[in-house]
């Protein structure tokens, strides 16, 4: 792998990323340390099932700049039960624990029914805002139920993010006057992505957060290969191009929106 040689020193946060995942899982340490030569000093280690939950909450308790992020996803919707919701309660009373998720819809896949992804998708926005978490929200294909459902709730008191946010300007205000915050992926660094420019041109520079969702969406100029948490500079990059500034505005400006909503005490700019 070439050696990025960085023009100004950086310190980026990736709102979203998956070390628990098989991919990485064991060599944590050699990917965190790839990542800190990127300037990537900071990571939300986000949960989906029992397992990659069980991981977050491991490896936040082990290293003082990874913090957990634990829910259901909507694949995974179908096996929800009284047993997994008394466990993920559980879960969220830890104090390294900064939001919950990543819940929401998935109409791509749809390996669970999508009146089942709706049911739990809502009762995990009811626990979150009981708790006073903020929520991290996967939708895909789904924006419309998504975006009804997160409306019905009113999470303006909670706040969260769209993760990995794939919309047009239109659906972006939407979220945006729900209180959403708006995160963006290596999908911002693809040529053809036209409407996810136009999004990250007017996305409010206060109201947004960059990610890598690794080990998926790897950015140019990586693309093809498999991602990782350092590759969040190449999101800041691609951000920094389509809204004519530096790159250390958009990573001091992300990091900072992504410390305010989750609260990630350890995190320092």
């Amino acid at each position: 792998m070439a050696i990025y040689n960085h023009e100004q020193k950086l310190n980026i946060y990736d709102s979203h990323t998956h070390l628990n995942d098989d991919t990485f899982y064991d060599e944590v340490p050699a990917y965190m340390a790839r990542a800190k030569h990127f300037g990537v000093n900071e990571m939300n280690i986000v949960g989906s099932n029992a397992i990659l939950n069980e991981r977050a909450l491991k490896l936040a308790h082990e290293y003082d700049n990874l913090h957990a992020i634990v829910g259901w996803h909507p694949e995974d919707s179908k096996y929800y039960n009284e047993d997994v919701e008394e466990k993920l309660i559980a879960q969220l009373d830890d104090d390294e624990v900064v939001a919950m998720g990543e819940m929401g819809l998935d109409y791509h896949w749809d390996s669970s029914p999508q009146d089942v992804q709706r049911k739990v998708f809502a009762r995990q926005v009811e626990i979150a805002k009981n708790l006073h978490l903020p929520i991290s929200v996967h939708d895909r294909d789904a924006f419309e139920d998504t975006y009804n459902i997160l409306k019905a709730a009113d999470v303006r008191d909670i706040g969260g993010v769209m993760h990995s946010f794939n919309g047009d300007p239109e659906w972006l205000k939407k979220f945006l006057d729900l209180g959403m915050h708006i995160s963006y992926s290596g999908v911002a660094s693809f040529k053809n992505a036209h409407e996810v420019h136009d999004s990250v041109k007017q996305t409010p520079i206060d109201m947004m957060l960059v990610e890598t969702d690794a080990p998926y969406l790897t950015p140019t100029p990586y693309r093809g290969k498999q991602n990782e948490p350092g590759f969040t500079k190449f999101v800041v990059d691609a951000i920094a191009e389509l809204r004519e500034v530096t790159p250390k505005e958009i990573a001091d400006a992300t990091f900072a929106n992504t410390v305010q909503l989750f609260g990630s005490q350890n995190a320092k700019n």
